[in-house]
């Protein structure tokens, strides 16, 4: 069985002192740079998100990305979402791609994507998908309806209880994504077998008080021992924020977006 190798990456002191980024920022970079819609649920639940969506300069099909957000850009104001994380992604994706789809979804207050505790050393994936995670799920299959994406190219990545939806996403339809990268969250380590065959890269700052690094540590464990190729960054003295320094990484968000479902 293949051993958990903790690799240890030096980080910046913004990962572990991260400032509060202004709403007010978010919405002269971010926001001008998105849409802001809903999709109503066969049972009448709203959905709220944020989609860029550049067509391909060549009339190719383009990727498909799900961006999910942490526990402080809940709310219903449809632009808190933006906070972290999709900045980075959006420039990216500019520079690197013909075309695009970037789907930035807005959890309601007092709602998650997956209702476990999130201080806990494992869980047991629920088996009905949380409200906003149905929701999330209902869109999607409209997403892979339409003939311009590419269906080899879909992706997701979340930063903390955006890590847990990552996860739980990937787990609930592992035959759809291309790659993720959830950032520290939690997983069902009793579902690496379902989704081993998915590359996976996973980043948590082993002094995070939020989301106990373990959560990442047994996820990968998990995948290897089912024979996955996942990759694991450990950020040494590092708190929660990690994901600043990870969406950051050019050579990470290059891995995530070169790869392709067979």
């Amino acid at each position: 069985m293949k051993k958990l190798l903790i690799v240890l990456v030096a980080s910046v002191s913004s990962v572990l002192f991260a400032a509060k980024t202004d709403v007010k920022v978010v919405k002269s970079n971010v926001a001008d740079h998105t849409v802001a819609k809903e999709f109503t649920g066969k049972n009448g639940g709203v959905f709220r998100y944020r989609i860029a969506d550049k067509a391909s300069s060549d009339g190719s099909k383009v990727p498909l990305v799900f961006f999910l957000h942490g526990a402080g850009e809940r709310g219903a104001d449809n632009v808190a979402q933006l906070r972290h994380g999709v900045g980075d992604l959006v420039r990216y994706l500019d520079a690197k791609e013909k075309g695009y789809r970037l789907i930035a979804g807005q959890v309601p207050y007092g709602k998650r994507w997956v209702e476990v505790n999130w201080g806990a050393k494992s869980h047991k994936m629920p088996d009905a998908p949380s409200d906003t995670m149905a929701l999330l799920l209902e869109m999607l299959d409209t997403q892979l309806a339409d003939p311009t994406i590419d269906l080899s190219r879909v992706y997701v990545s979340g930063i903390s209880m955006g890590g847990y939806g990552t996860w739980d996403l990937i787990s609930r339809r592992p035959e759809v994504f291309a790659a993720a990268l959830p950032i520290c969250g939690g997983g069902d380590v009793e579902m690496a077998s379902k989704i081993a065959q998915i590359p996976i890269w996973t980043f948590h700052g082993s002094a995070d008080g939020a989301v106990p690094v373990c959560r990442s540590r047994n996820m990968v464990a998990a995948l290897w021992a089912n024979g996955s190729n996942a990759h694991y960054r450990e950020y040494p003295d590092a708190g929660h924020a990690v994901w600043i320094e990870t969406y950051k990484d050019k050579k990470v968000l290059a891995w995530f977006f070169k790869q392709k479902k067979k």
